[in-house]
């Protein structure tokens, strides 16, 4: 017989992440009497979260590439800070093998499943094998990364239209495009790798036939190291924009109990044949025949973890935390009372297609009362930058049964205000009113659940008003500068706010001044041929050149904000002219990138 693990609790927690989770993370360390440690990006100097951790570190970096993604960084941070185990949140590199590998190989806990089943699962082409292996039911796909969009192509001659291409090692709707026509196909593939490569830093892709208007069921799971697997509770996330989530609840409304069961051996099965410790969730996509297909396993806490919580009672960080300690579950199954709704608070426009908009909170009143819960990573007067995610809070609303949950839901949606930048409560104040998401509210089931994966960019009636508010601009980075400084006679580096008496300003020699950001020059004056940017953000791809003749809806460029993709297209047919535009170019909302002329 094997040798148990043995128990030993944390004492330190380094949280890899940032925004809401890291909050989330460092109140359950906080809770439990654990240390918690911060890491940070520049442009996150001065977070919630970095002010909640017990103690904080610079990665030194504006991007996700050189801070939130620099395993080296942030081992080494580990390190030095005395941590003895880390938390890597969600999102980054919540479900690399290679940085869970690397934290273990320097002596530390990882708080998360094994390397071998985060490759094993986290790789969606390896868990359809496993998946098949249990005999979970799949929709065809392949069963291997495509090489190049050819081999994209010629999977949807064979399967038909339409088709998924999805990250291989990607999640939260990253890196996954959906094409219905076959000369959307190449793009889509091409678009697919480029979000991988920046929200994961691999690009390989996988495609799969996609069901039409299915629902997104998935299940919340623990296991611990003792072979122990648990299902915590279903949940519905089928409220979906650009293939991520909206709104989640628990438990998952209008489901048969065979499919309940279904789902619930699916996913024990799979978590079981893989070897899986901790928190993790196996998502399946649900047909309106009712027929169940496996789509995926996230091998790391989900953003939605909050409504499984509101219905069971169990802190699922706090578990992650006794499951990494060697601890064993204790229970089986939990008891599922109650329901519980949770809102997605995103800095985007619901008016204008939920077009990213990075900003300050100029007013920030969330709302209180029975059953409801906030979780959140900024406070008033902060930014919310354009280089991550735009998840700025998530609203967690909970009744004896999702009759109450809705009535209460809608009370919150009231009370919330936010100012200085739009954000997706509009949308959540229309949708709890909507009879297609509404549904029956008997708890037997019975009625129409009309919502599916796309409902919000095909049936929904979106009369939603565009921001209409001042925006309030983020501020330029360059408000903090470097000067050397000596202390007990060695020269430290410190980082000031810019203009803190003539030191700071650059007087003294060796200070570093600040480097100012250059704004995009519009190549053109505004005027109704022009294609000017809908948001701030990064020009990834530019789809044409000058005096180039385009028709109605080609792409012109491909924007980037907040780790999404967004096309530019034509607005009428013409002649390209005064292009200003290049890959990896920064632009301001409002910027002109070109004309169009008769």
């Amino acid at each position: 017989m094997a040798a148990q693990p043995k128990v030993k609790p944390l004492q330190k927690v380094l949280i890899a992440n940032r925004g809401e989770i890291a909050v989330r993370v460092i109140r359950a360390c906080k809770d439990a009497g654990i240390g918690s440690v911060a890491v940070y990006a520049d442009p996150d100097r001065d977070a919630l979260f970095v002010r909640l951790a017990d103690e904080a570190h610079s990665l030194g970096g504006a991007t996700p590439g050189d801070s939130y993604l620099s395993i080296e960084k942030i081992v080494d941070v580990a390190k030095k800070s005395g941590a003895d185990s880390v938390h890597p949140g969600y999102g980054f590199l919540a479900e690399n093998a290679d940085f869970a590998q690397a934290v273990i190989d320097a002596g530390l806990v990882w708080i998360g499943p094994p390397p071998s089943a985060i490759e094993s699962l986290g790789d969606k082409v390896k868990a359809r094998h496993i998946a098949e292996k249990v005999g979970a039911p799949l929709a065809p796909g392949t069963k291997d990364p495509l090489a190049d969009a050819d081999e994209a192509v010629t999977f949807a001659e064979e399967h038909g239209l339409p088709i998924a291409i999805k990250a291989a090692f990607g999640g939260g709707g990253r890196g996954l495009k959906v094409a219905r026509e076959m000369n959307e196909v190449a793009d889509a593939f091409e678009s697919a790798v480029r979000e991988a490569v920046t929200a994961f830093g691999r690009g390989e892709c996988f495609v799969e036939k996609f069901l039409d208007k299915p629902r997104h069921v998935e299940t919340q799971c623990l296991a611990d190291q003792h072979g122990n697997v648990v299902v915590v509770s279903t949940r519905d996330c089928s409220l979906q924009r650009r293939h991520q989530k909206l709104v989640e609840e628990a438990p998952a409304p209008f489901l048969s109990e065979d499919q309940v069961e279904r789902l619930y051996e699916s996913s024990k099965a799979i978590l079981k044949e893989a070897g899986y410790v901790g928190a993790g969730t196996c998502e399946f996509l649900v047909a309106a025949d009712g027929t169940i297909s496996f789509l995926e396993v996230n091998t790391r806490l989900q953003v939605e973890h909050c409504v499984s919580e509101e219905v069971t009672g169990i802190d699922l960080v706090r578990e992650m935390f006794r499951i990494a300690a060697g601890e064993e579950l204790g229970y089986d199954d939990p008891e599922v009372r109650g329901h519980s709704i949770e809102f997605r608070i995103n800095a985007e426009d619901g008016g204008r297609n939920f077009m990213p908009a990075p900003g300050t909170l100029t007013r920030w009143h969330a709302p209180a009362g029975p059953g409801v819960r906030l979780d959140g990573g900024y406070d008033q007067g902060e930014t919310v930058p354009g280089s991550f995610d735009s998840l700025v809070a998530k609203l967690i609303v909970s009744g004896r049964d999702r009759t109450q949950a809705l009535e209460r839901s809608r009370r919150a949606l009231a009370e919330f205000v936010v100012d200085g930048m739009p954000t997706v409560i509009p949308f959540h104040r229309a949708v709890v009113s909507d009879p297609a998401y509404v549904g029956a509210s008997d708890p037997s089931g019975e009625g129409s659940f009309d919502v599916y994966t796309t409902w919000i960019e095909t049936d929904f009636d979106n009369q939603i008003e565009p921001y209409g508010g001042d925006a309030a601009e983020a501020p330029e980075a360059e408000e903090r500068q470097t000067v050397t400084v000596e202390v007990g006679g060695r020269r430290l580096e410190v980082v000031l706010p810019a203009g803190l008496g003539g030191i700071a300003a650059g007087a003294a020699p060796g200070a570093k001044k600040p480097k100012r950001a250059k704004g995009k020059k519009s190549g053109a004056a505004a005027s109704g041929d022009a294609v000017t940017s809908p948001m701030q953000g990064t020009i990834v791809k530019v789809a044409v050149e000058e005096g180039q003749d385009v028709a109605e809806g080609d792409v012109i460029v491909v924007l980037e904000a907040m780790k999404m993709e967004q096309p530019l297209k034509a607005h009428k047919a013409g002649t390209v002219t005064g292009l200003d535009a290049s890959v990896g170019g920064s632009v301001t909302s409002g910027a002109v990138l070109c004309e169009i002329k008769d």
